[in-house]
Order: structure tokens, then sequence, then C-alpha cells
């Protein structure tokens, strides 16, 4: 197997912190499944499924978005890197750097389908994060690598919007069939993160939910913001910076991996 297409052929970090983040991000990048991607001159956008997220610590995320800058005048390139609990959480940080948000779609990608439009619904609206007004603060992978169990990610943000003052604290569960074949995602609503993490440990009530959400806007808008992260950013990025939803970076895992049908 061989990594990713990062199109740095003959060119060089630009600096030791760059050289050292891509060495810790890509060593193992022979175990990752390209879900999307982007390139243009300057930039490659990817997003990643990483098929060993699951052999450490438990709970780690297993999607990893990652963009690469050239500069082809000077010769060198920067790097940064996250990695993420969801594909439209993933999605929104890649956005959010300046990758068009119809090129990192999925497409015809192996893995489980959305079972109802609600599930689409809350993807795109995690996806666009229009005005910022989610901002991560938890998740965990529960992935037990076995044919009875399916795969559940749970990811705790703050909701920034007025309409959300009473309840701001946001529980996305996002439950994969047994099967890999579809999965449902679901937004629970709190008034505190304490309450949040309490119906995750007992779950003896069904989830809270929020209020049905509504179609997202056109992609026109994002595109715009997009457009703008892009030409805002410069090649000093490194893996630590993070715009909108700012992700806990987990390391990485120890359990038998069993991916939700992206091997």
């Amino acid at each position: 197997m061989t990594g990713p297409d990062y199109r740095i052929d003959g060119l060089e970090p630009a600096s030791d912190l760059v050289e050292e983040d891509f060495h810790t991000a890509t060593l193992s990048d022979d175990m990752y499944t390209e879900l999307a991607s982007h390139h243009t001159k300057g930039n490659t956008f990817l997003l990643l499924y990483d098929s060993t997220a699951v052999w450490g610590v438990p709970g780690t995320a297993e999607y990893v978005g990652m963009r690469v800058q050239r500069d082809l005048f000077e010769g060198t390139f920067a790097f940064e890197h996250i990695r993420q609990p969801t594909v439209p959480i993933t999605q929104n940080w890649l956005i959010s750097r300046g990758c068009p948000p119809d090129a990192i779609e999925l497409g015809a990608a192996p893995g489980p389908r959305p079972t109802d439009g609600l599930t689409s619904r809350l993807e795109d609206m995690l996806r666009a994060n229009l005005g910022g007004r989610y901002t991560l603060l938890d998740h965990y992978t529960h992935n037990p690598c076995s044919f009875n169990e399916g795969v559940e990610v749970s990811a705790l943000v703050h909701d920034g919007h007025p309409d959300s003052a009473e309840r701001p604290y946001r529980l996305f569960l996002e439950e994969t069939s047994p099967s890999l074949a579809t999965y449902t995602v679901r937004e629970g609503a709190f008034a505190g993160a304490e309450a949040a993490d309490a119906w995750l440990r007992d779950r003896d009530t069904p989830l809270p939910l929020a209020p049905t959400p509504a179609p997202a806007p056109a992609s026109n808008t994002v595109d715009r913001r997009a457009a703008a992260a892009l030409i805002r950013t410069t090649t000093s990025a490194t893996a630590s910076t993070q715009l909108p939803l700012p992700g806990v970076t987990a390391a990485p895992d120890t359990g038998l991996a069993r991916s939700r049908g992206l091997s």
C-alpha cells in the first residue's frame, strides 16, 4: 500500500516544525484510506480514514484532515492536520482553510449511507457551521470491532446560535448499524455539558432531541467563506492551528480495528 498523494516531490519542509509534524502525521499513512481530495497549484486538501485509530487509546477519532501548502518559488511546503470524530466536522475544518465544499464531498466512496433526511440535514449543518455557531468541546468514538455491534460516535458542541440559548450544549450522536450499511445522526439538547455527559453515562431516558433543523442554505454562502479562508491563510500554518469547530486532538488507539466499511 502507498500513502496519500501529498504532491511535495522536489519540495522541502518550510521549517523544522513542519518537518516534524509531517513525519509524525504520515508515519503510518499506508494505513490511511483517502475518502476525498482536492489539489490546486498551491494547496492539497485531504480527507482520510485512519484504520489504525482503534489501536490505541479508546475513543480516538478515526478521520484525519490534512492541508499541504506549496511555495513553488521557495521550493518549500507547509503542513497542518487534525484528527476529527466525523466526516462533516473534518470537512468543515478543510472548508475553513479554503477547500471548496463541493471538492471535498465523498461521492462514491465506500462506506455506510445516511438512513434518513434528518441525518443528512444535521450533517449539512455541521459541515457548513455557518457563522461559527458550533464549537467542538469533546468527542468519543466507540468502535467495538465486532459484527454484533455497530460504531457509535458522540460529539459534544456548544451552539452559539441565539435560538439555542436555553439548551446550548448539543450532543451529536452518530450510530452506524452492525452491518455497516447505514447510519443515523441525532442531535440532543442540554442546558449544560455536565447534563450531556450524564446522559451519555446513564442513558436511562431517551435523547432529549433538539428541534428539527431546516434544510441547509445554498452552498454559495459556504463557497465564499472557503475562498476568503484560502486568501487569508499563509504558508506558516502548523498542526496546532484550528479555526471553527476546534477539536480535541486524540492520541492513537489500541484495539483491533473494524472500520465503518472503509477498508
